[in-house]
């Protein structure tokens, strides 16, 4: 199987290109410099320089089986419509006749389930209030898995943790100096997925993804965390000062990352 990974470089899309790999497809991934383009090299995974954006990567569309998009930045609201319209005109247009439909899978992320702390959200849970940050997501989730043009999935992970680029690890950070102090209030609980759990769901979802055309799927472990009891560890085993304190978040995006959701119903950025 010929897959291309956007994002290749990133937090999710790195982990998912390299399990891509190992599980023995051809894997191209994006790259805006040498030096990721090299490292990537370095994976089996061969770079494609150039930015989304650019025309780089247009040509391996008339004979790739899969898209893997796990684009992230400031910008995703505008980026992720039209990477996927450039990518659906590509595949009308350059594809031979007869071939099957290309795959994309889209990142999206459990944020658009809302913020409730007494409604349990599923992969079939309707979207009725998604949170400010990630309000745009519900339009373009429906404009992939409705799409005719290509076989259109979407993977919406929780909280991701694991490696060096957590969203967690300014917490990590705060331990080590002494004292833990985290935005949001009691009571909440985290649902969460390993950045490694989640790239081999990319593999099984692209390796059936001719099953899989119009699903939407929740990508978290089977089990929630209890915010209050992950402080109270972490000041136990890095010997920070006790008790751990909560403060309220700060802005727009502290407020959607931090604070405590339902059951299946937290995603982190893919920009981190």
């Amino acid at each position: 199987m010929k897959v291309l990974v956007l994002g290749a470089t990133g937090f999710i899309g790195f982990p998912a290109a390299q399990a891509l790999a190992r599980a023995g497809h051809m894997v191209y991934g994006m790259a805006r410099t040498q030096a990721k383009a090299k490292i990537l090299a370095a994976e089996e995974i061969i770079p494609v320089l150039g930015d989304v954006g650019s025309d780089a990567w247009m040509s391996l569309i008339a004979t790739l089986d899969v898209i893997l998009d796990t684009v992230g930045g400031p910008d995703q609201a505008s980026l992720a419509r039209t990477t996927f319209e450039r990518a659906t005109k590509a595949a009308t247009e350059l594809r031979p006749a007869g071939a099957p439909l290309l795959s994309y899978i889209y990142t999206s992320g459990t944020w658009v389930h809302g913020d409730s702390r007494t409604e349990i959200a599923t992969d079939t849970t309707p979207i009725g209030r998604p949170v400010e940050l990630v309000a745009w997501r519900p339009a373009i989730e429906q404009l992939v898995v409705r799409s005719t043009a290509v076989n259109g999935i979407v993977v919406r992970p929780a909280l991701l943790y694991g490696r060096s680029a957590s969203i967690l690890a300014p917490l990590f950070k705060a331990a080590s100096q002494g004292r833990v102090v985290w935005p949001g209030t009691p009571g909440g609980r985290y649902s969460m997925i390993h950045a490694d759990d989640l790239a081999d769901l990319y593999v099984r979802v692209a390796e059936k993804a001719s099953l899989l055309g119009g699903k939407i799927f929740d990508a978290a472990n089977a089990n929630t965390e209890s915010v209050d009891d992950l402080l109270q560890k972490l000041v136990q085993i890095s010997g920070a000062k006790a008790p751990y304190e909560y403060r309220k978040p700060e802005n727009c995006a502290w407020i959607c990352l931090y604070t405590p959701r339902s059951p299946d119903a937290e995603e982190i950025q893919h920009s981190v």
